[in-house]
């Protein structure tokens, strides 16, 4: 331990730039972060080590290091038996990912903070998740585990050694087999019928409870809908789309979307805010507005996208990874209101508020610590505002004025409560879908703003997190980059760099594009197309592993196959179709088995089956009209189209021969299409360009 310039205790974590970990740097425990150093010591000093994972917006992390970590005795304990370690998990996916699989493994389950107990060689023998000081209802405390970790290392060492050698190889087994499995276009109609087997025809969304929104479910889902005919896929997306933003789960007051929903009916909320979740969702709903033309979707998305900007933006462009569930120590207390303060705040538009709302005196907030409702409220909405209005026999424009100017004094009244904790690192892959977020924002509303940010985000990315070789930086805290990027990392700013290039036909951006994935192919790809997480000269962690599975996020595995089926359709390189096509064929028999675990996956397969169709508009600086088009194709749900900006004036970074060769006909603007490995004849002219993308090519304008 040492003292601080406040003359607090603090122990090795003070020197580390992430914010959970600082967290922990007054802690009575002798944290170490992830080192040499730590494994040194507990081989010198032959002791085991206690790892603790977790981030620092996770309530249940905040309150193990109240109970336990904060602890005096606790911490004497730990300190005694163990050489004791903490992991930011979004600092550091790659041993987040390692050690979850682990508990996974071998408890059936997993979460944060995410507890393991390993050897000095960093093997894992035990796993579990929080644990309570002291044990209750038959699960056991830390200080159980503590004196139990003490008495059989020092008796069973060497069993404690095998059986973490046995979890390491089975971390190790498996192992993806190109040609076992083949895979055909029936693997999306078996994804979809996995999906709406667990559908909640009531409420929304999939299974029961605890219920998360996994917005690459709802990019498979409008994609099934609109490429396989499907009305009833779009409608559970519509459903849950509309049931989350009427939920508790929205904050109906500064915007934006909590974790997850507790309960099956998006009532009550986890209150962390997490940036990848806003940016995939608001994603999610600018595609549900281009498939349905439901202005809720389009007011949903640009508010997700209002509060990134507000709340999520650093003064360098770059975002910021999360908000806290809890503020002053109480999970949720930023985000809820009592019947009386209300009452205070809205006089006039009381009733009217408590009916929309469904605002009680007793509250509708459990506390599952005391067992109690809270007296608080979460706002939520049951009835439609058209039914409200008439209720209280006034328009729906009339009631809805009167809401929103109630909603904008909650606001200014939430202002003087005590915020919830803000992670301010910026992770470069979270960056990557806010960049695609406000890039397709600005593509399908026309709204030039959503553009200078995704333009302001791509500078940051570009002057800090990619390097000169272009390999990339993972992590940007206290005004430095550091941490190698992980495949993460160069498939989503891939993804964005493309979605960016759609947006503005910058060829610069397509070249950078290029430069990461082929970098991403040096460092990380195998010789049958995949992505291992982590470099090839990267940290030699206990296993190295590839990951398909779109969890809380799709995969890195997911998103590349994305990405290499756009720079194929875009560029016409084949090399990028034939690692894709290795990637899928490698991943068939996980695929066909359980698809919908897969789902941003089934997404990219589209373009492999479906094949893409490629515009390319070939323009000077005199036809005005391309910009018109290309907002027509990009504002409506065009999901295999792949569009590129040719402006013959300007020949400086084409360096695709198939670019260079491109010429505007007769002086007119000309249209280029390709689809199925082949091109047809050029469409010249405006007029027969309207006429012939939609009614040849099945292209919405």
């Amino acid at each position: 331990m040492e003292i601080n310039e406040n003359n607090k205790r603090a122990n090795k974590l003070s020197f580390e730039k992430s914010p959970y970990l600082k967290q922990h740097q007054h802690n009575p425990v002798d944290w170490y972060p992830w080192g040499e150093e730590a494994f040194e010591i507990a081989k010198s000093e032959d002791k085991p080590i206690f790892l603790s994972i977790g981030y620092s917006t996770c309530h249940w992390c905040h309150v193990m290091e109240h109970e336990s970590f904060s602890d005096p005795e606790v911490a004497t304990m730990m300190n005694e038996v163990f050489v004791n370690i903490k992991v930011d998990r979004e600092e550091r996916p790659d041993i987040d990912h390692i050690y979850m699989t682990v508990c996974q493994m071998t408890t059936g389950s997993g979460g944060w903070p995410l507890t393991i107990l390993m050897t000095p060689d960093a093997k894992p023998f035990f796993a579990g998740t929080y644990f309570p000081k002291e044990g209750r209802n038959n699960k056991p405390g830390i200080k159980d585990i503590i004196i139990r970790s003490k008495d059989v290392w020092s008796k069973f060492k060497n069993d404690i050694s095998e059986q973490a050698e046995e979890i390491t190889q089975q971390l190790n087994s498996v192992v993806y087999k190109s040609g076992v499995d083949t895979i055909n276009q029936g693997v999306f109609r078996k994804g979809f019928y996995e999906l709406a087997s667990t559908f909640d025809e009531l409420n929304g969304g999939f299974g029961n409870r605890p219920k998360f929104p996994i917005p690459h479910n709802f990019l498979f889902l409008l994609r099934y809908g609109t490429l396989n005919n499907s009305p009833e896929s779009i409608d559970m997306v519509a459903k849950t789309l509309q049931s989350m933003r009427r939920g508790g789960i929205w904050d109906h007051v500064g915007f934006g979307f909590h974790r997850y929903s507790t309960d099956s009916e998006w009532l009550v909320p986890h209150f962390e805010k997490m940036l990848y979740d806003e940016a995939l969702l608001s994603i999610a709903y600018i595609e549900a507005f281009q498939v349905t033309g439901e202005p809720i979707f389009k007011d949903t998305a640009q508010k997700v996208l209002e509060y990134i900007e507000r709340d999520l933006q650093s003064d360098n462009g770059g975002f910021y990874s999360a908000e806290d569930a809890d503020s002053e120590g109480v999970e949720g207390k930023f985000y809820v209101w009592n019947a009386k303060e209300l009452r205070e705040l809205l006089i006039g538009d009381v009733e009217l508020f408590f009916n929309i709302f469904n605002i009680s005196e007793k509250g509708n907030y459990f506390d599952e610590v005391t067992g109690k409702m809270t007296g608080n409220n979460i706002l939520h909405i049951k009835k439609n505002m058209e039914q409200i209005a008439e209720e209280f026999g006034i328009s729906t424009e009339q009631s809805q004025k009167r809401i929103n100017s109630a909603l904008a004094k909650l606001f200014e009244n939430r202002k003087s409560r005590i915020r919830p904790h803000l992670d301010s690192k910026i992770l470069t892959d979270w960056n990557g879908l806010v960049i695609s977020a406000f890039s397709r924002a600005a593509s399908v509303f026309g709204e030039p703003k959503y553009s200078i940010i995704a333009a302001r985000a791509v500078k940051f990315i570009a002057d800090n997190m990619i390097n000169d070789d272009f390999s990339l930086n993972h992590r940007f805290a206290e005004g430095q980059a550091g941490i190698n990027g992980m495949i993460d990392d160069y498939a989503y700013l891939s993804l964005s760099l493309l979605d960016y290039y759609n947006l503005t036909g910058d060829i610069e951006i397509l070249n950078l594009a290029e430069k990461i994935v082929n970098k991403a192919n040096e460092k990380f790809a195998d010789s049958n197309g995949a992505y291992y997480f982590t470099a090839s000269d990267g940290e030699k962690l206990i296993a190295r592993k590839k990951e398909i599975y779109d969890g809380a996020m799709p995969s890195g595995n997911s998103i590349m196959l994305e990405v290499l089926l756009r720079l194929h359709s875009l560029t016409h390189k084949t090399e990028y179709f034939e690692q894709a096509d290795k990637m899928v064929k490698l991943f068939s028999t996980p695929l066909n088995n359980v698809p919908s675990a897969y789902t941003f996956f089934l997404s990219a397969l589209y373009r492999y089956f479906y094949g893409t169709i490629d515009v390319t508009f070939v323009y000077t600086n005199e036809d005005k009209d391309v910009e018109t088009l290309k907002s027509k194709i990009n504002s409506k749900f065009n999901p295999l189209v792949n569009l590129k900006l040719i402006n013959t004036e300007i020949k400086k970074g084409y360096t695709n021969q198939t670019h260079l060769s491109l010429e505007k006909i007769n002086d007119k603007l000309t249209c280029y299409v390709c689809s199925g490995f082949k091109c047809d004849e050029p469409i010249v002219g405006l007029e027969n360009i309207l006429s012939i993308l939609p009614e040849k090519y099945n292209i919405k304008l």
